[in-house]
């Protein structure tokens, strides 16, 4: 019989061997078997809390999201300008939980699942219209309104293009550099938004 208590802390584990078997094989090459070597338990324990593969990839979808929503409330605390705040939603983007080479290629399986899987795609559409809800917030207190709307939609593909890019890369594009490219593109908008006016 397991701990009182053992469940939430197994379905860590095993959300967190997804995430890495994903990282080491890609999504398509990965299997129950391999998650559950890299996890250490049997197959059984995987089939028992979670189902199957695609359960397991959803549940560590949800695991990453809940992660970048709570780095990015962390990188919020305490800014009042918007300009920062902008700054700190696209820093929560490029933490090591959200940008290492296992995470960049965990979010690249989730998208090219998303398009055939209900579950990821609403996951995905979720994540999508909060990032852009949150940039577009700050942004037209700093932006007219159609040039704040093309900033938050400029910003939220940048992001996401920097992660596709590095997972393709095998990682090599790191999360400061990749950080550092948002900001300066940012940089270019709000000072040619500050020279019109």
């Amino acid at each position: 019989m397991p701990k009182l208590g053992m469940a939430p802390i197994r379905r860590q584990q095993l959300i967190d061997a997804t995430i890495a078997a994903i990282g080491e094989s890609g999504f398509s090459n990965i299997t129950v078997s391999r998650i559950s070597q890299v996890a250490g338990v049997s197959a059984g324990i995987i089939h028992h809390y979670f189902g199957g593969k695609n359960e397991l990839l959803e549940a560590a979808m949800r695991s990453l999201l809940r992660d970048l929503h709570a780095q990015t409330l962390a990188h919020l605390a305490g800014l009042h300008d918007s300009e920062s705040r902008v700054r700190a939603i696209i820093d929560a983007n490029f933490t090591p939980s959200q940008f290492s080479p296992q995470a960049v290629t965990a979010w690249l399986a989730f998208w090219s699942q998303a398009p055939y899987v209900p579950a990821l795609r609403r996951l995905q559409r979720v994540n999508a219209a909060r990032l852009q809800s949150n940039l577009l917030v700050e942004l037209r207190r700093l932006l007219p309104d159609p040039e704040a709307k093309r900033t938050a939609a400029w910003v939220s593909a940048l992001i996401d293009g920097l992660s596709l890019r590095s997972a393709l890369a095998g990682g090599t594009l790191d999360g400061e550099a990749a950080r550092a490219l948002v900001h300066a593109q940012l940089d270019c908008i709000l000072s040619r938004s500050t020279d019109s006016h």
